[in-house]
Formats: structure tokens, sequence, C-alpha cells
């Protein structure tokens, strides 16, 4: 059933269906007709020749320049051509149909004014597949994603690229072979179509449904360390974290207990310590807080993905138009900064867990790198080294985009919001993320094959599943092959879905 975008209800989960499972899309009715009314105020404003920001005057530091009317269409395409300024590599597909999808729901709203069949057009890209080739570098994150969103619509203009089953064409071949007519571009159509921080938001949706996931892995890897450290799991009662009231850590709590409910460990009958480490007893509460930040950074998404993030405004009811800047990217790009900041906290947690699987003066009477040959054999050592170097170049990715400023247009445009660079780093933190949490998963199997007790029903569960990819390390052998399997394994959530199956939801 397709997706219907009316200016609101627009879920991070919603955009992933279409962004990268292919839902179809329709506009809704009302949105037509409120796009329309819009449009036939524009037209008015334009015959009484009243004076409105990037309809009939120049933009950034040429806003003061007015055009006469025989300028007014050609500005358009011109603002397209000078726009289309990024470089070097291509933003993924699913990034570019996020954007599309992004951008029909901000003009759904019918404060942006233009035609219908600059929306109308977008929709049957999504629908048929046709999705513009667009250079992932050269926003600043304020305007808008001016670059990126000038190469999605050069295909208004039957021009640029854009991929269509499987094939990179020119941009008219691909619309002309998806039956798509060229719309063109008139008054105000160019500048409505890019002046929002559409990609950097869709690519933050995208991050976020997949961090979310990943997350709830890192609490079943921390369940698999425990068990296999013989903790003590008093500190993972729901009560003493509803006491201090933090949502992210009562959840947390809750799902590494269910985790190990049903094993030894869980009814007592494995000696433990009084009190446990840091990075042992404290994993609610860092986990709970990636959970928190997450659900911030979704809730500033949401309300952009369903805000109009356009300039000017246009209030049909009113026969008013407004200029201001409500393309600026911060609202997203600071939490988002967050949020990739948070995956690189519970990355390094990570990887203390694994650290004391590995290290056998804290493993609990573990073999030394969880090898039997020890001397003769480093078993998992090097392991701990592929972490660490990700670690670091999490932390380096973490510094904030946010506060990135630098002024362009001749200081028009002295403060922008740098949240593409937020974008496209949370990106790569996470990419570190899936094989960091690969590494302490794989330890954990390993240690917990070492063990000689019953393990809950969700850690068994998920080494089951590691079995199947990665065989214990009985005698040494090249390890890269594991890791990045383990990786692969992370990523695909494949062990997330089999322990859900298995024990519920870990939410």
């Amino acid at each position: 059933m397709a997706i219907v975008l009316d200016g609101s209800g627009l879920t991070i989960e919603k955009l992933v269906k279409i962004a990268r499972d292919g839902e179809k899309v329709e506009l809704h009715p009302g949105a037509v007709q409120r796009i329309n009314e819009c449009r036939a105020m524009l037209e008015k404003k334009i015959e009484a020749r009243e004076i409105m920001y990037g309809v009939n005057t120049g933009i950034g530091e040429f806003s003061e320049v007015v055009l006469d009317d025989t300028q007014i269409e050609q500005f358009q395409r011109y603002l397209i051509y000078n726009h289309s300024a990024g470089i070097g590599d291509p933003a993924p597909i699913e990034y570019v149909r996020g954007a599309m999808a992004s951008r029909v729901n901000v003009l759904a709203h019918g404060n942006s004014g233009v035609r219908l069949e600059i929306p109308q057009t977008r929709v049957a890209m999504l629908n048929k597949g046709v999705t513009p080739f667009v250079c992932q570098k050269g926003s600043v994150g304020a305007c808008g994603d001016l670059a990126p969103m000038s190469q999605i619509a050069l295909l208004l203009l039957g021009e640029g690229q854009a991929y269509y089953k499987g094939e990179l064409l020119d941009g008219k071949e691909a619309l002309d072979r998806a039956g798509i007519p060229v719309p063109g571009l008139k008054a105000r159509d160019g500048l409505g179509a890019i002046n929002g921080s559409n990609l950097l938001t869709a690519m933050s949706a995208i991050f976020l449904y997949d961090a979310y996931r990943w997350l709830r892995q890192a609490q079943i890897a921390a369940a698999m360390s425990l068990e296999a450290l013989k903790a003590n799991m008093k500190p993972y009662t729901p009560k003493l974290h509803e006491v201090r009231g933090f949502a992210g850590a009562v959840k947390c709590a809750r799902a590494i207990s269910k985790m190990i409910e049903g094993g030894d460990l869980a009814e007592g009958k494995v000696k433990c310590k009084v009190q446990d480490a840091y990075s042992m007893r404290s994993t609610p509460q860092v986990i709970g807080a990636a959970l928190d930040a997450l659900d911030y950074a979704r809730s500033q998404v949401e309300i952009e993905l369903n805000g109009v993030g356009d300039n000017p405004v246009f209030f049909p009811d009113e026969n008013l138009h407004l200029s201001g800047a409500n393309f600026q990217g911060s609202p997203v790009s600071l939490p988002m900064d967050m949020a990739g900041a948070a995956v690189t906290m519970v990355s390094v947690i990570s990887e203390r867990r694994m650290n004391r699987l590995n290290n056998p003066a804290l493993s609990v009477g573990l073999p030394p790198f969880l090898t039997r040959g020890a001397g003769m054999f480093s078993g998992m050592m090097l392991s701990q080294y592929t972490a660490d170097m990700q670690i670091v170049e999490q932390r380096i990715l973490s510094m904030p985009a946010s506060i990135q400023s630098i002024p362009a247009a001749a200081d028009q445009e002295d403060f922008v919001s740098m949240g593409m660079n937020t974008a496209i780093k949370n990106f790569q933190i996470l990419d570190n993320a899936y094989g960091i949490l690969g590494i302490e998963l794989m330890a954990a199997a390993q240690a917990l094959d070492f063990r000689d007790y019953k393990f809950g029903k969700g850690t068994t569960k998920a080494k089951e599943v590691i079995r199947k990819y990665v065989d214990f390390l009985d005698i040494d052998r090249p390890l890269y092959p594991d890791h990045t399997r383990m990786k692969e394994l992370v990523k695909s959530c494949e062990i997330l879905h089999e322990v859900e199956e298995a024990i519920g939801p870990l939410e």
C-alpha cells in the first residue's frame, strides 16, 4: 500500500520504506488543493509586481536585485545550473530517494508556491525508480542542501543524470524511458524545489533507523559478555533505574535481563562478585543514555520531515509571504552530532567489555586472550587492536560539525549548519560501530564456549547464530575473514531478528 504524503505523519520508518525498500508514494488530495491555492496566490502577486525573494529577485547577496518579466522564468533555470555545484562520489540511491520524498512532503503543505507539476514529477520518479545522480559533497546545510537538491532538480529541466533500472543515463532519457514528462521550471519552481535541508534530514532519518537496530544488538553483546564474565546482575534490576527516572536506562536493563532469563547466572547458580567494574554494571546507564539521545534526535528529525523547510513561505489564507531562514539545518545537525557521539560512546564500553574477556587478570578464570594455547597461540589479542583503531576513528569523527560554520555568499550567509558533514560522518561512525560490536560478539561467543553452565535463552540463541558464520577459535588462524563476517552479520541484523523471535522484542 502506498505511503500518502500530506505534510504530516512521515516517520523515519516510513521514509526508510520509501528510500530503501522502494515503497510507492501518493500525494494526498488535500495537498493537491493546497498547492494549487498557494500557486494561484503567487501568480496574482507576480502580476501585481510585488517584490518576493527568489521569485522576482536574485538570491543570497543578490537578493536586492529585482528581475524584470523576461528574466523571472529564466532565472529559475540558471539558479539550478549555478547551484549544481557539488563534488565527488555519488550519494547512495537511498539517500537521494529519501531527500525526494522529504521534499515532496514539504511541498504538500501548500506553503511553497510551486506548481503542482513539481511534486507530482517527484512522486512519479519515486514510483518508477528514476533516481538523480547527486554528488555526496557540496552542501553546508543552510539555504537548504542547495548543491545536491539542485542536481535532483536538473531532472525537472530534463537535464542532469539519473539511474533507471540499473543504468546511469542522461536525465531526459531516464525520464523518457519511464514515461515521465519534463515539467520545466517557471517562476519560483526552481528555488521551491531546492530550498530545504532535505538530503541531510533524509540521511539522518536513515542513520537513526539503523542506529536503533545497532543499539539493540549492543544490548545482546553486553548480555553475552556479562554471562561469560559471571557478572553480578543486581545492577540490572529495573526498579533501580526506575527510581532514577531515565527511560533509556530502564529499557536497557529490562532488555539485558530478558536476554539472560532461564540461565544459571540469572537464577543465582553462578558465584559472582559483590560489585563489578563500571563496564559491567553501568551498561544500562550508558546504552540508556544513547537510547535517550537517539529518541531526542528522532523527534527533531521527524519535526523537520513534516515541517515547512523553505524560503520564502507563503500563507494563502492571509495573502501573505514571509522570508526567513526555515532552511537552516541546525535543528537537525545539533541533535544528530549528539547521536553520532552516542554511538561512539556505546562502542567504547563495548571494547572495554571485550578487553575484560581477553585479559586473564579481569576475566574471572577465562584463558588468556580466549585461547587454550596461550604463548604458542595469541587467540583474540589482535582483535582488540582492530577494535581500538576503529574507536579512535570514531572519536575523531565525533567532533561536532554543527559548530564548524564558515561564512559564505559574501557574508550574507554568515552562519551555516554544516549538517551535511554531520550526516556523512555519522554513517562512518556507524560503519565502525558494526565492526567493533562484531568483535565483542565474537569474543563473547568464544568465552561462552569455555564456560560449563547454562546460559539465558537469548544469549544461547545469539551464540547459535554467530557459530553459523564464525567457528570456535581452537588454534590460531587469520582473523580478518572472521572480523569482516561478524561486521556484516551485525549490519544484517540477523542476530537481532533471531533473538527477538526467540524471546520477544528487546525494547
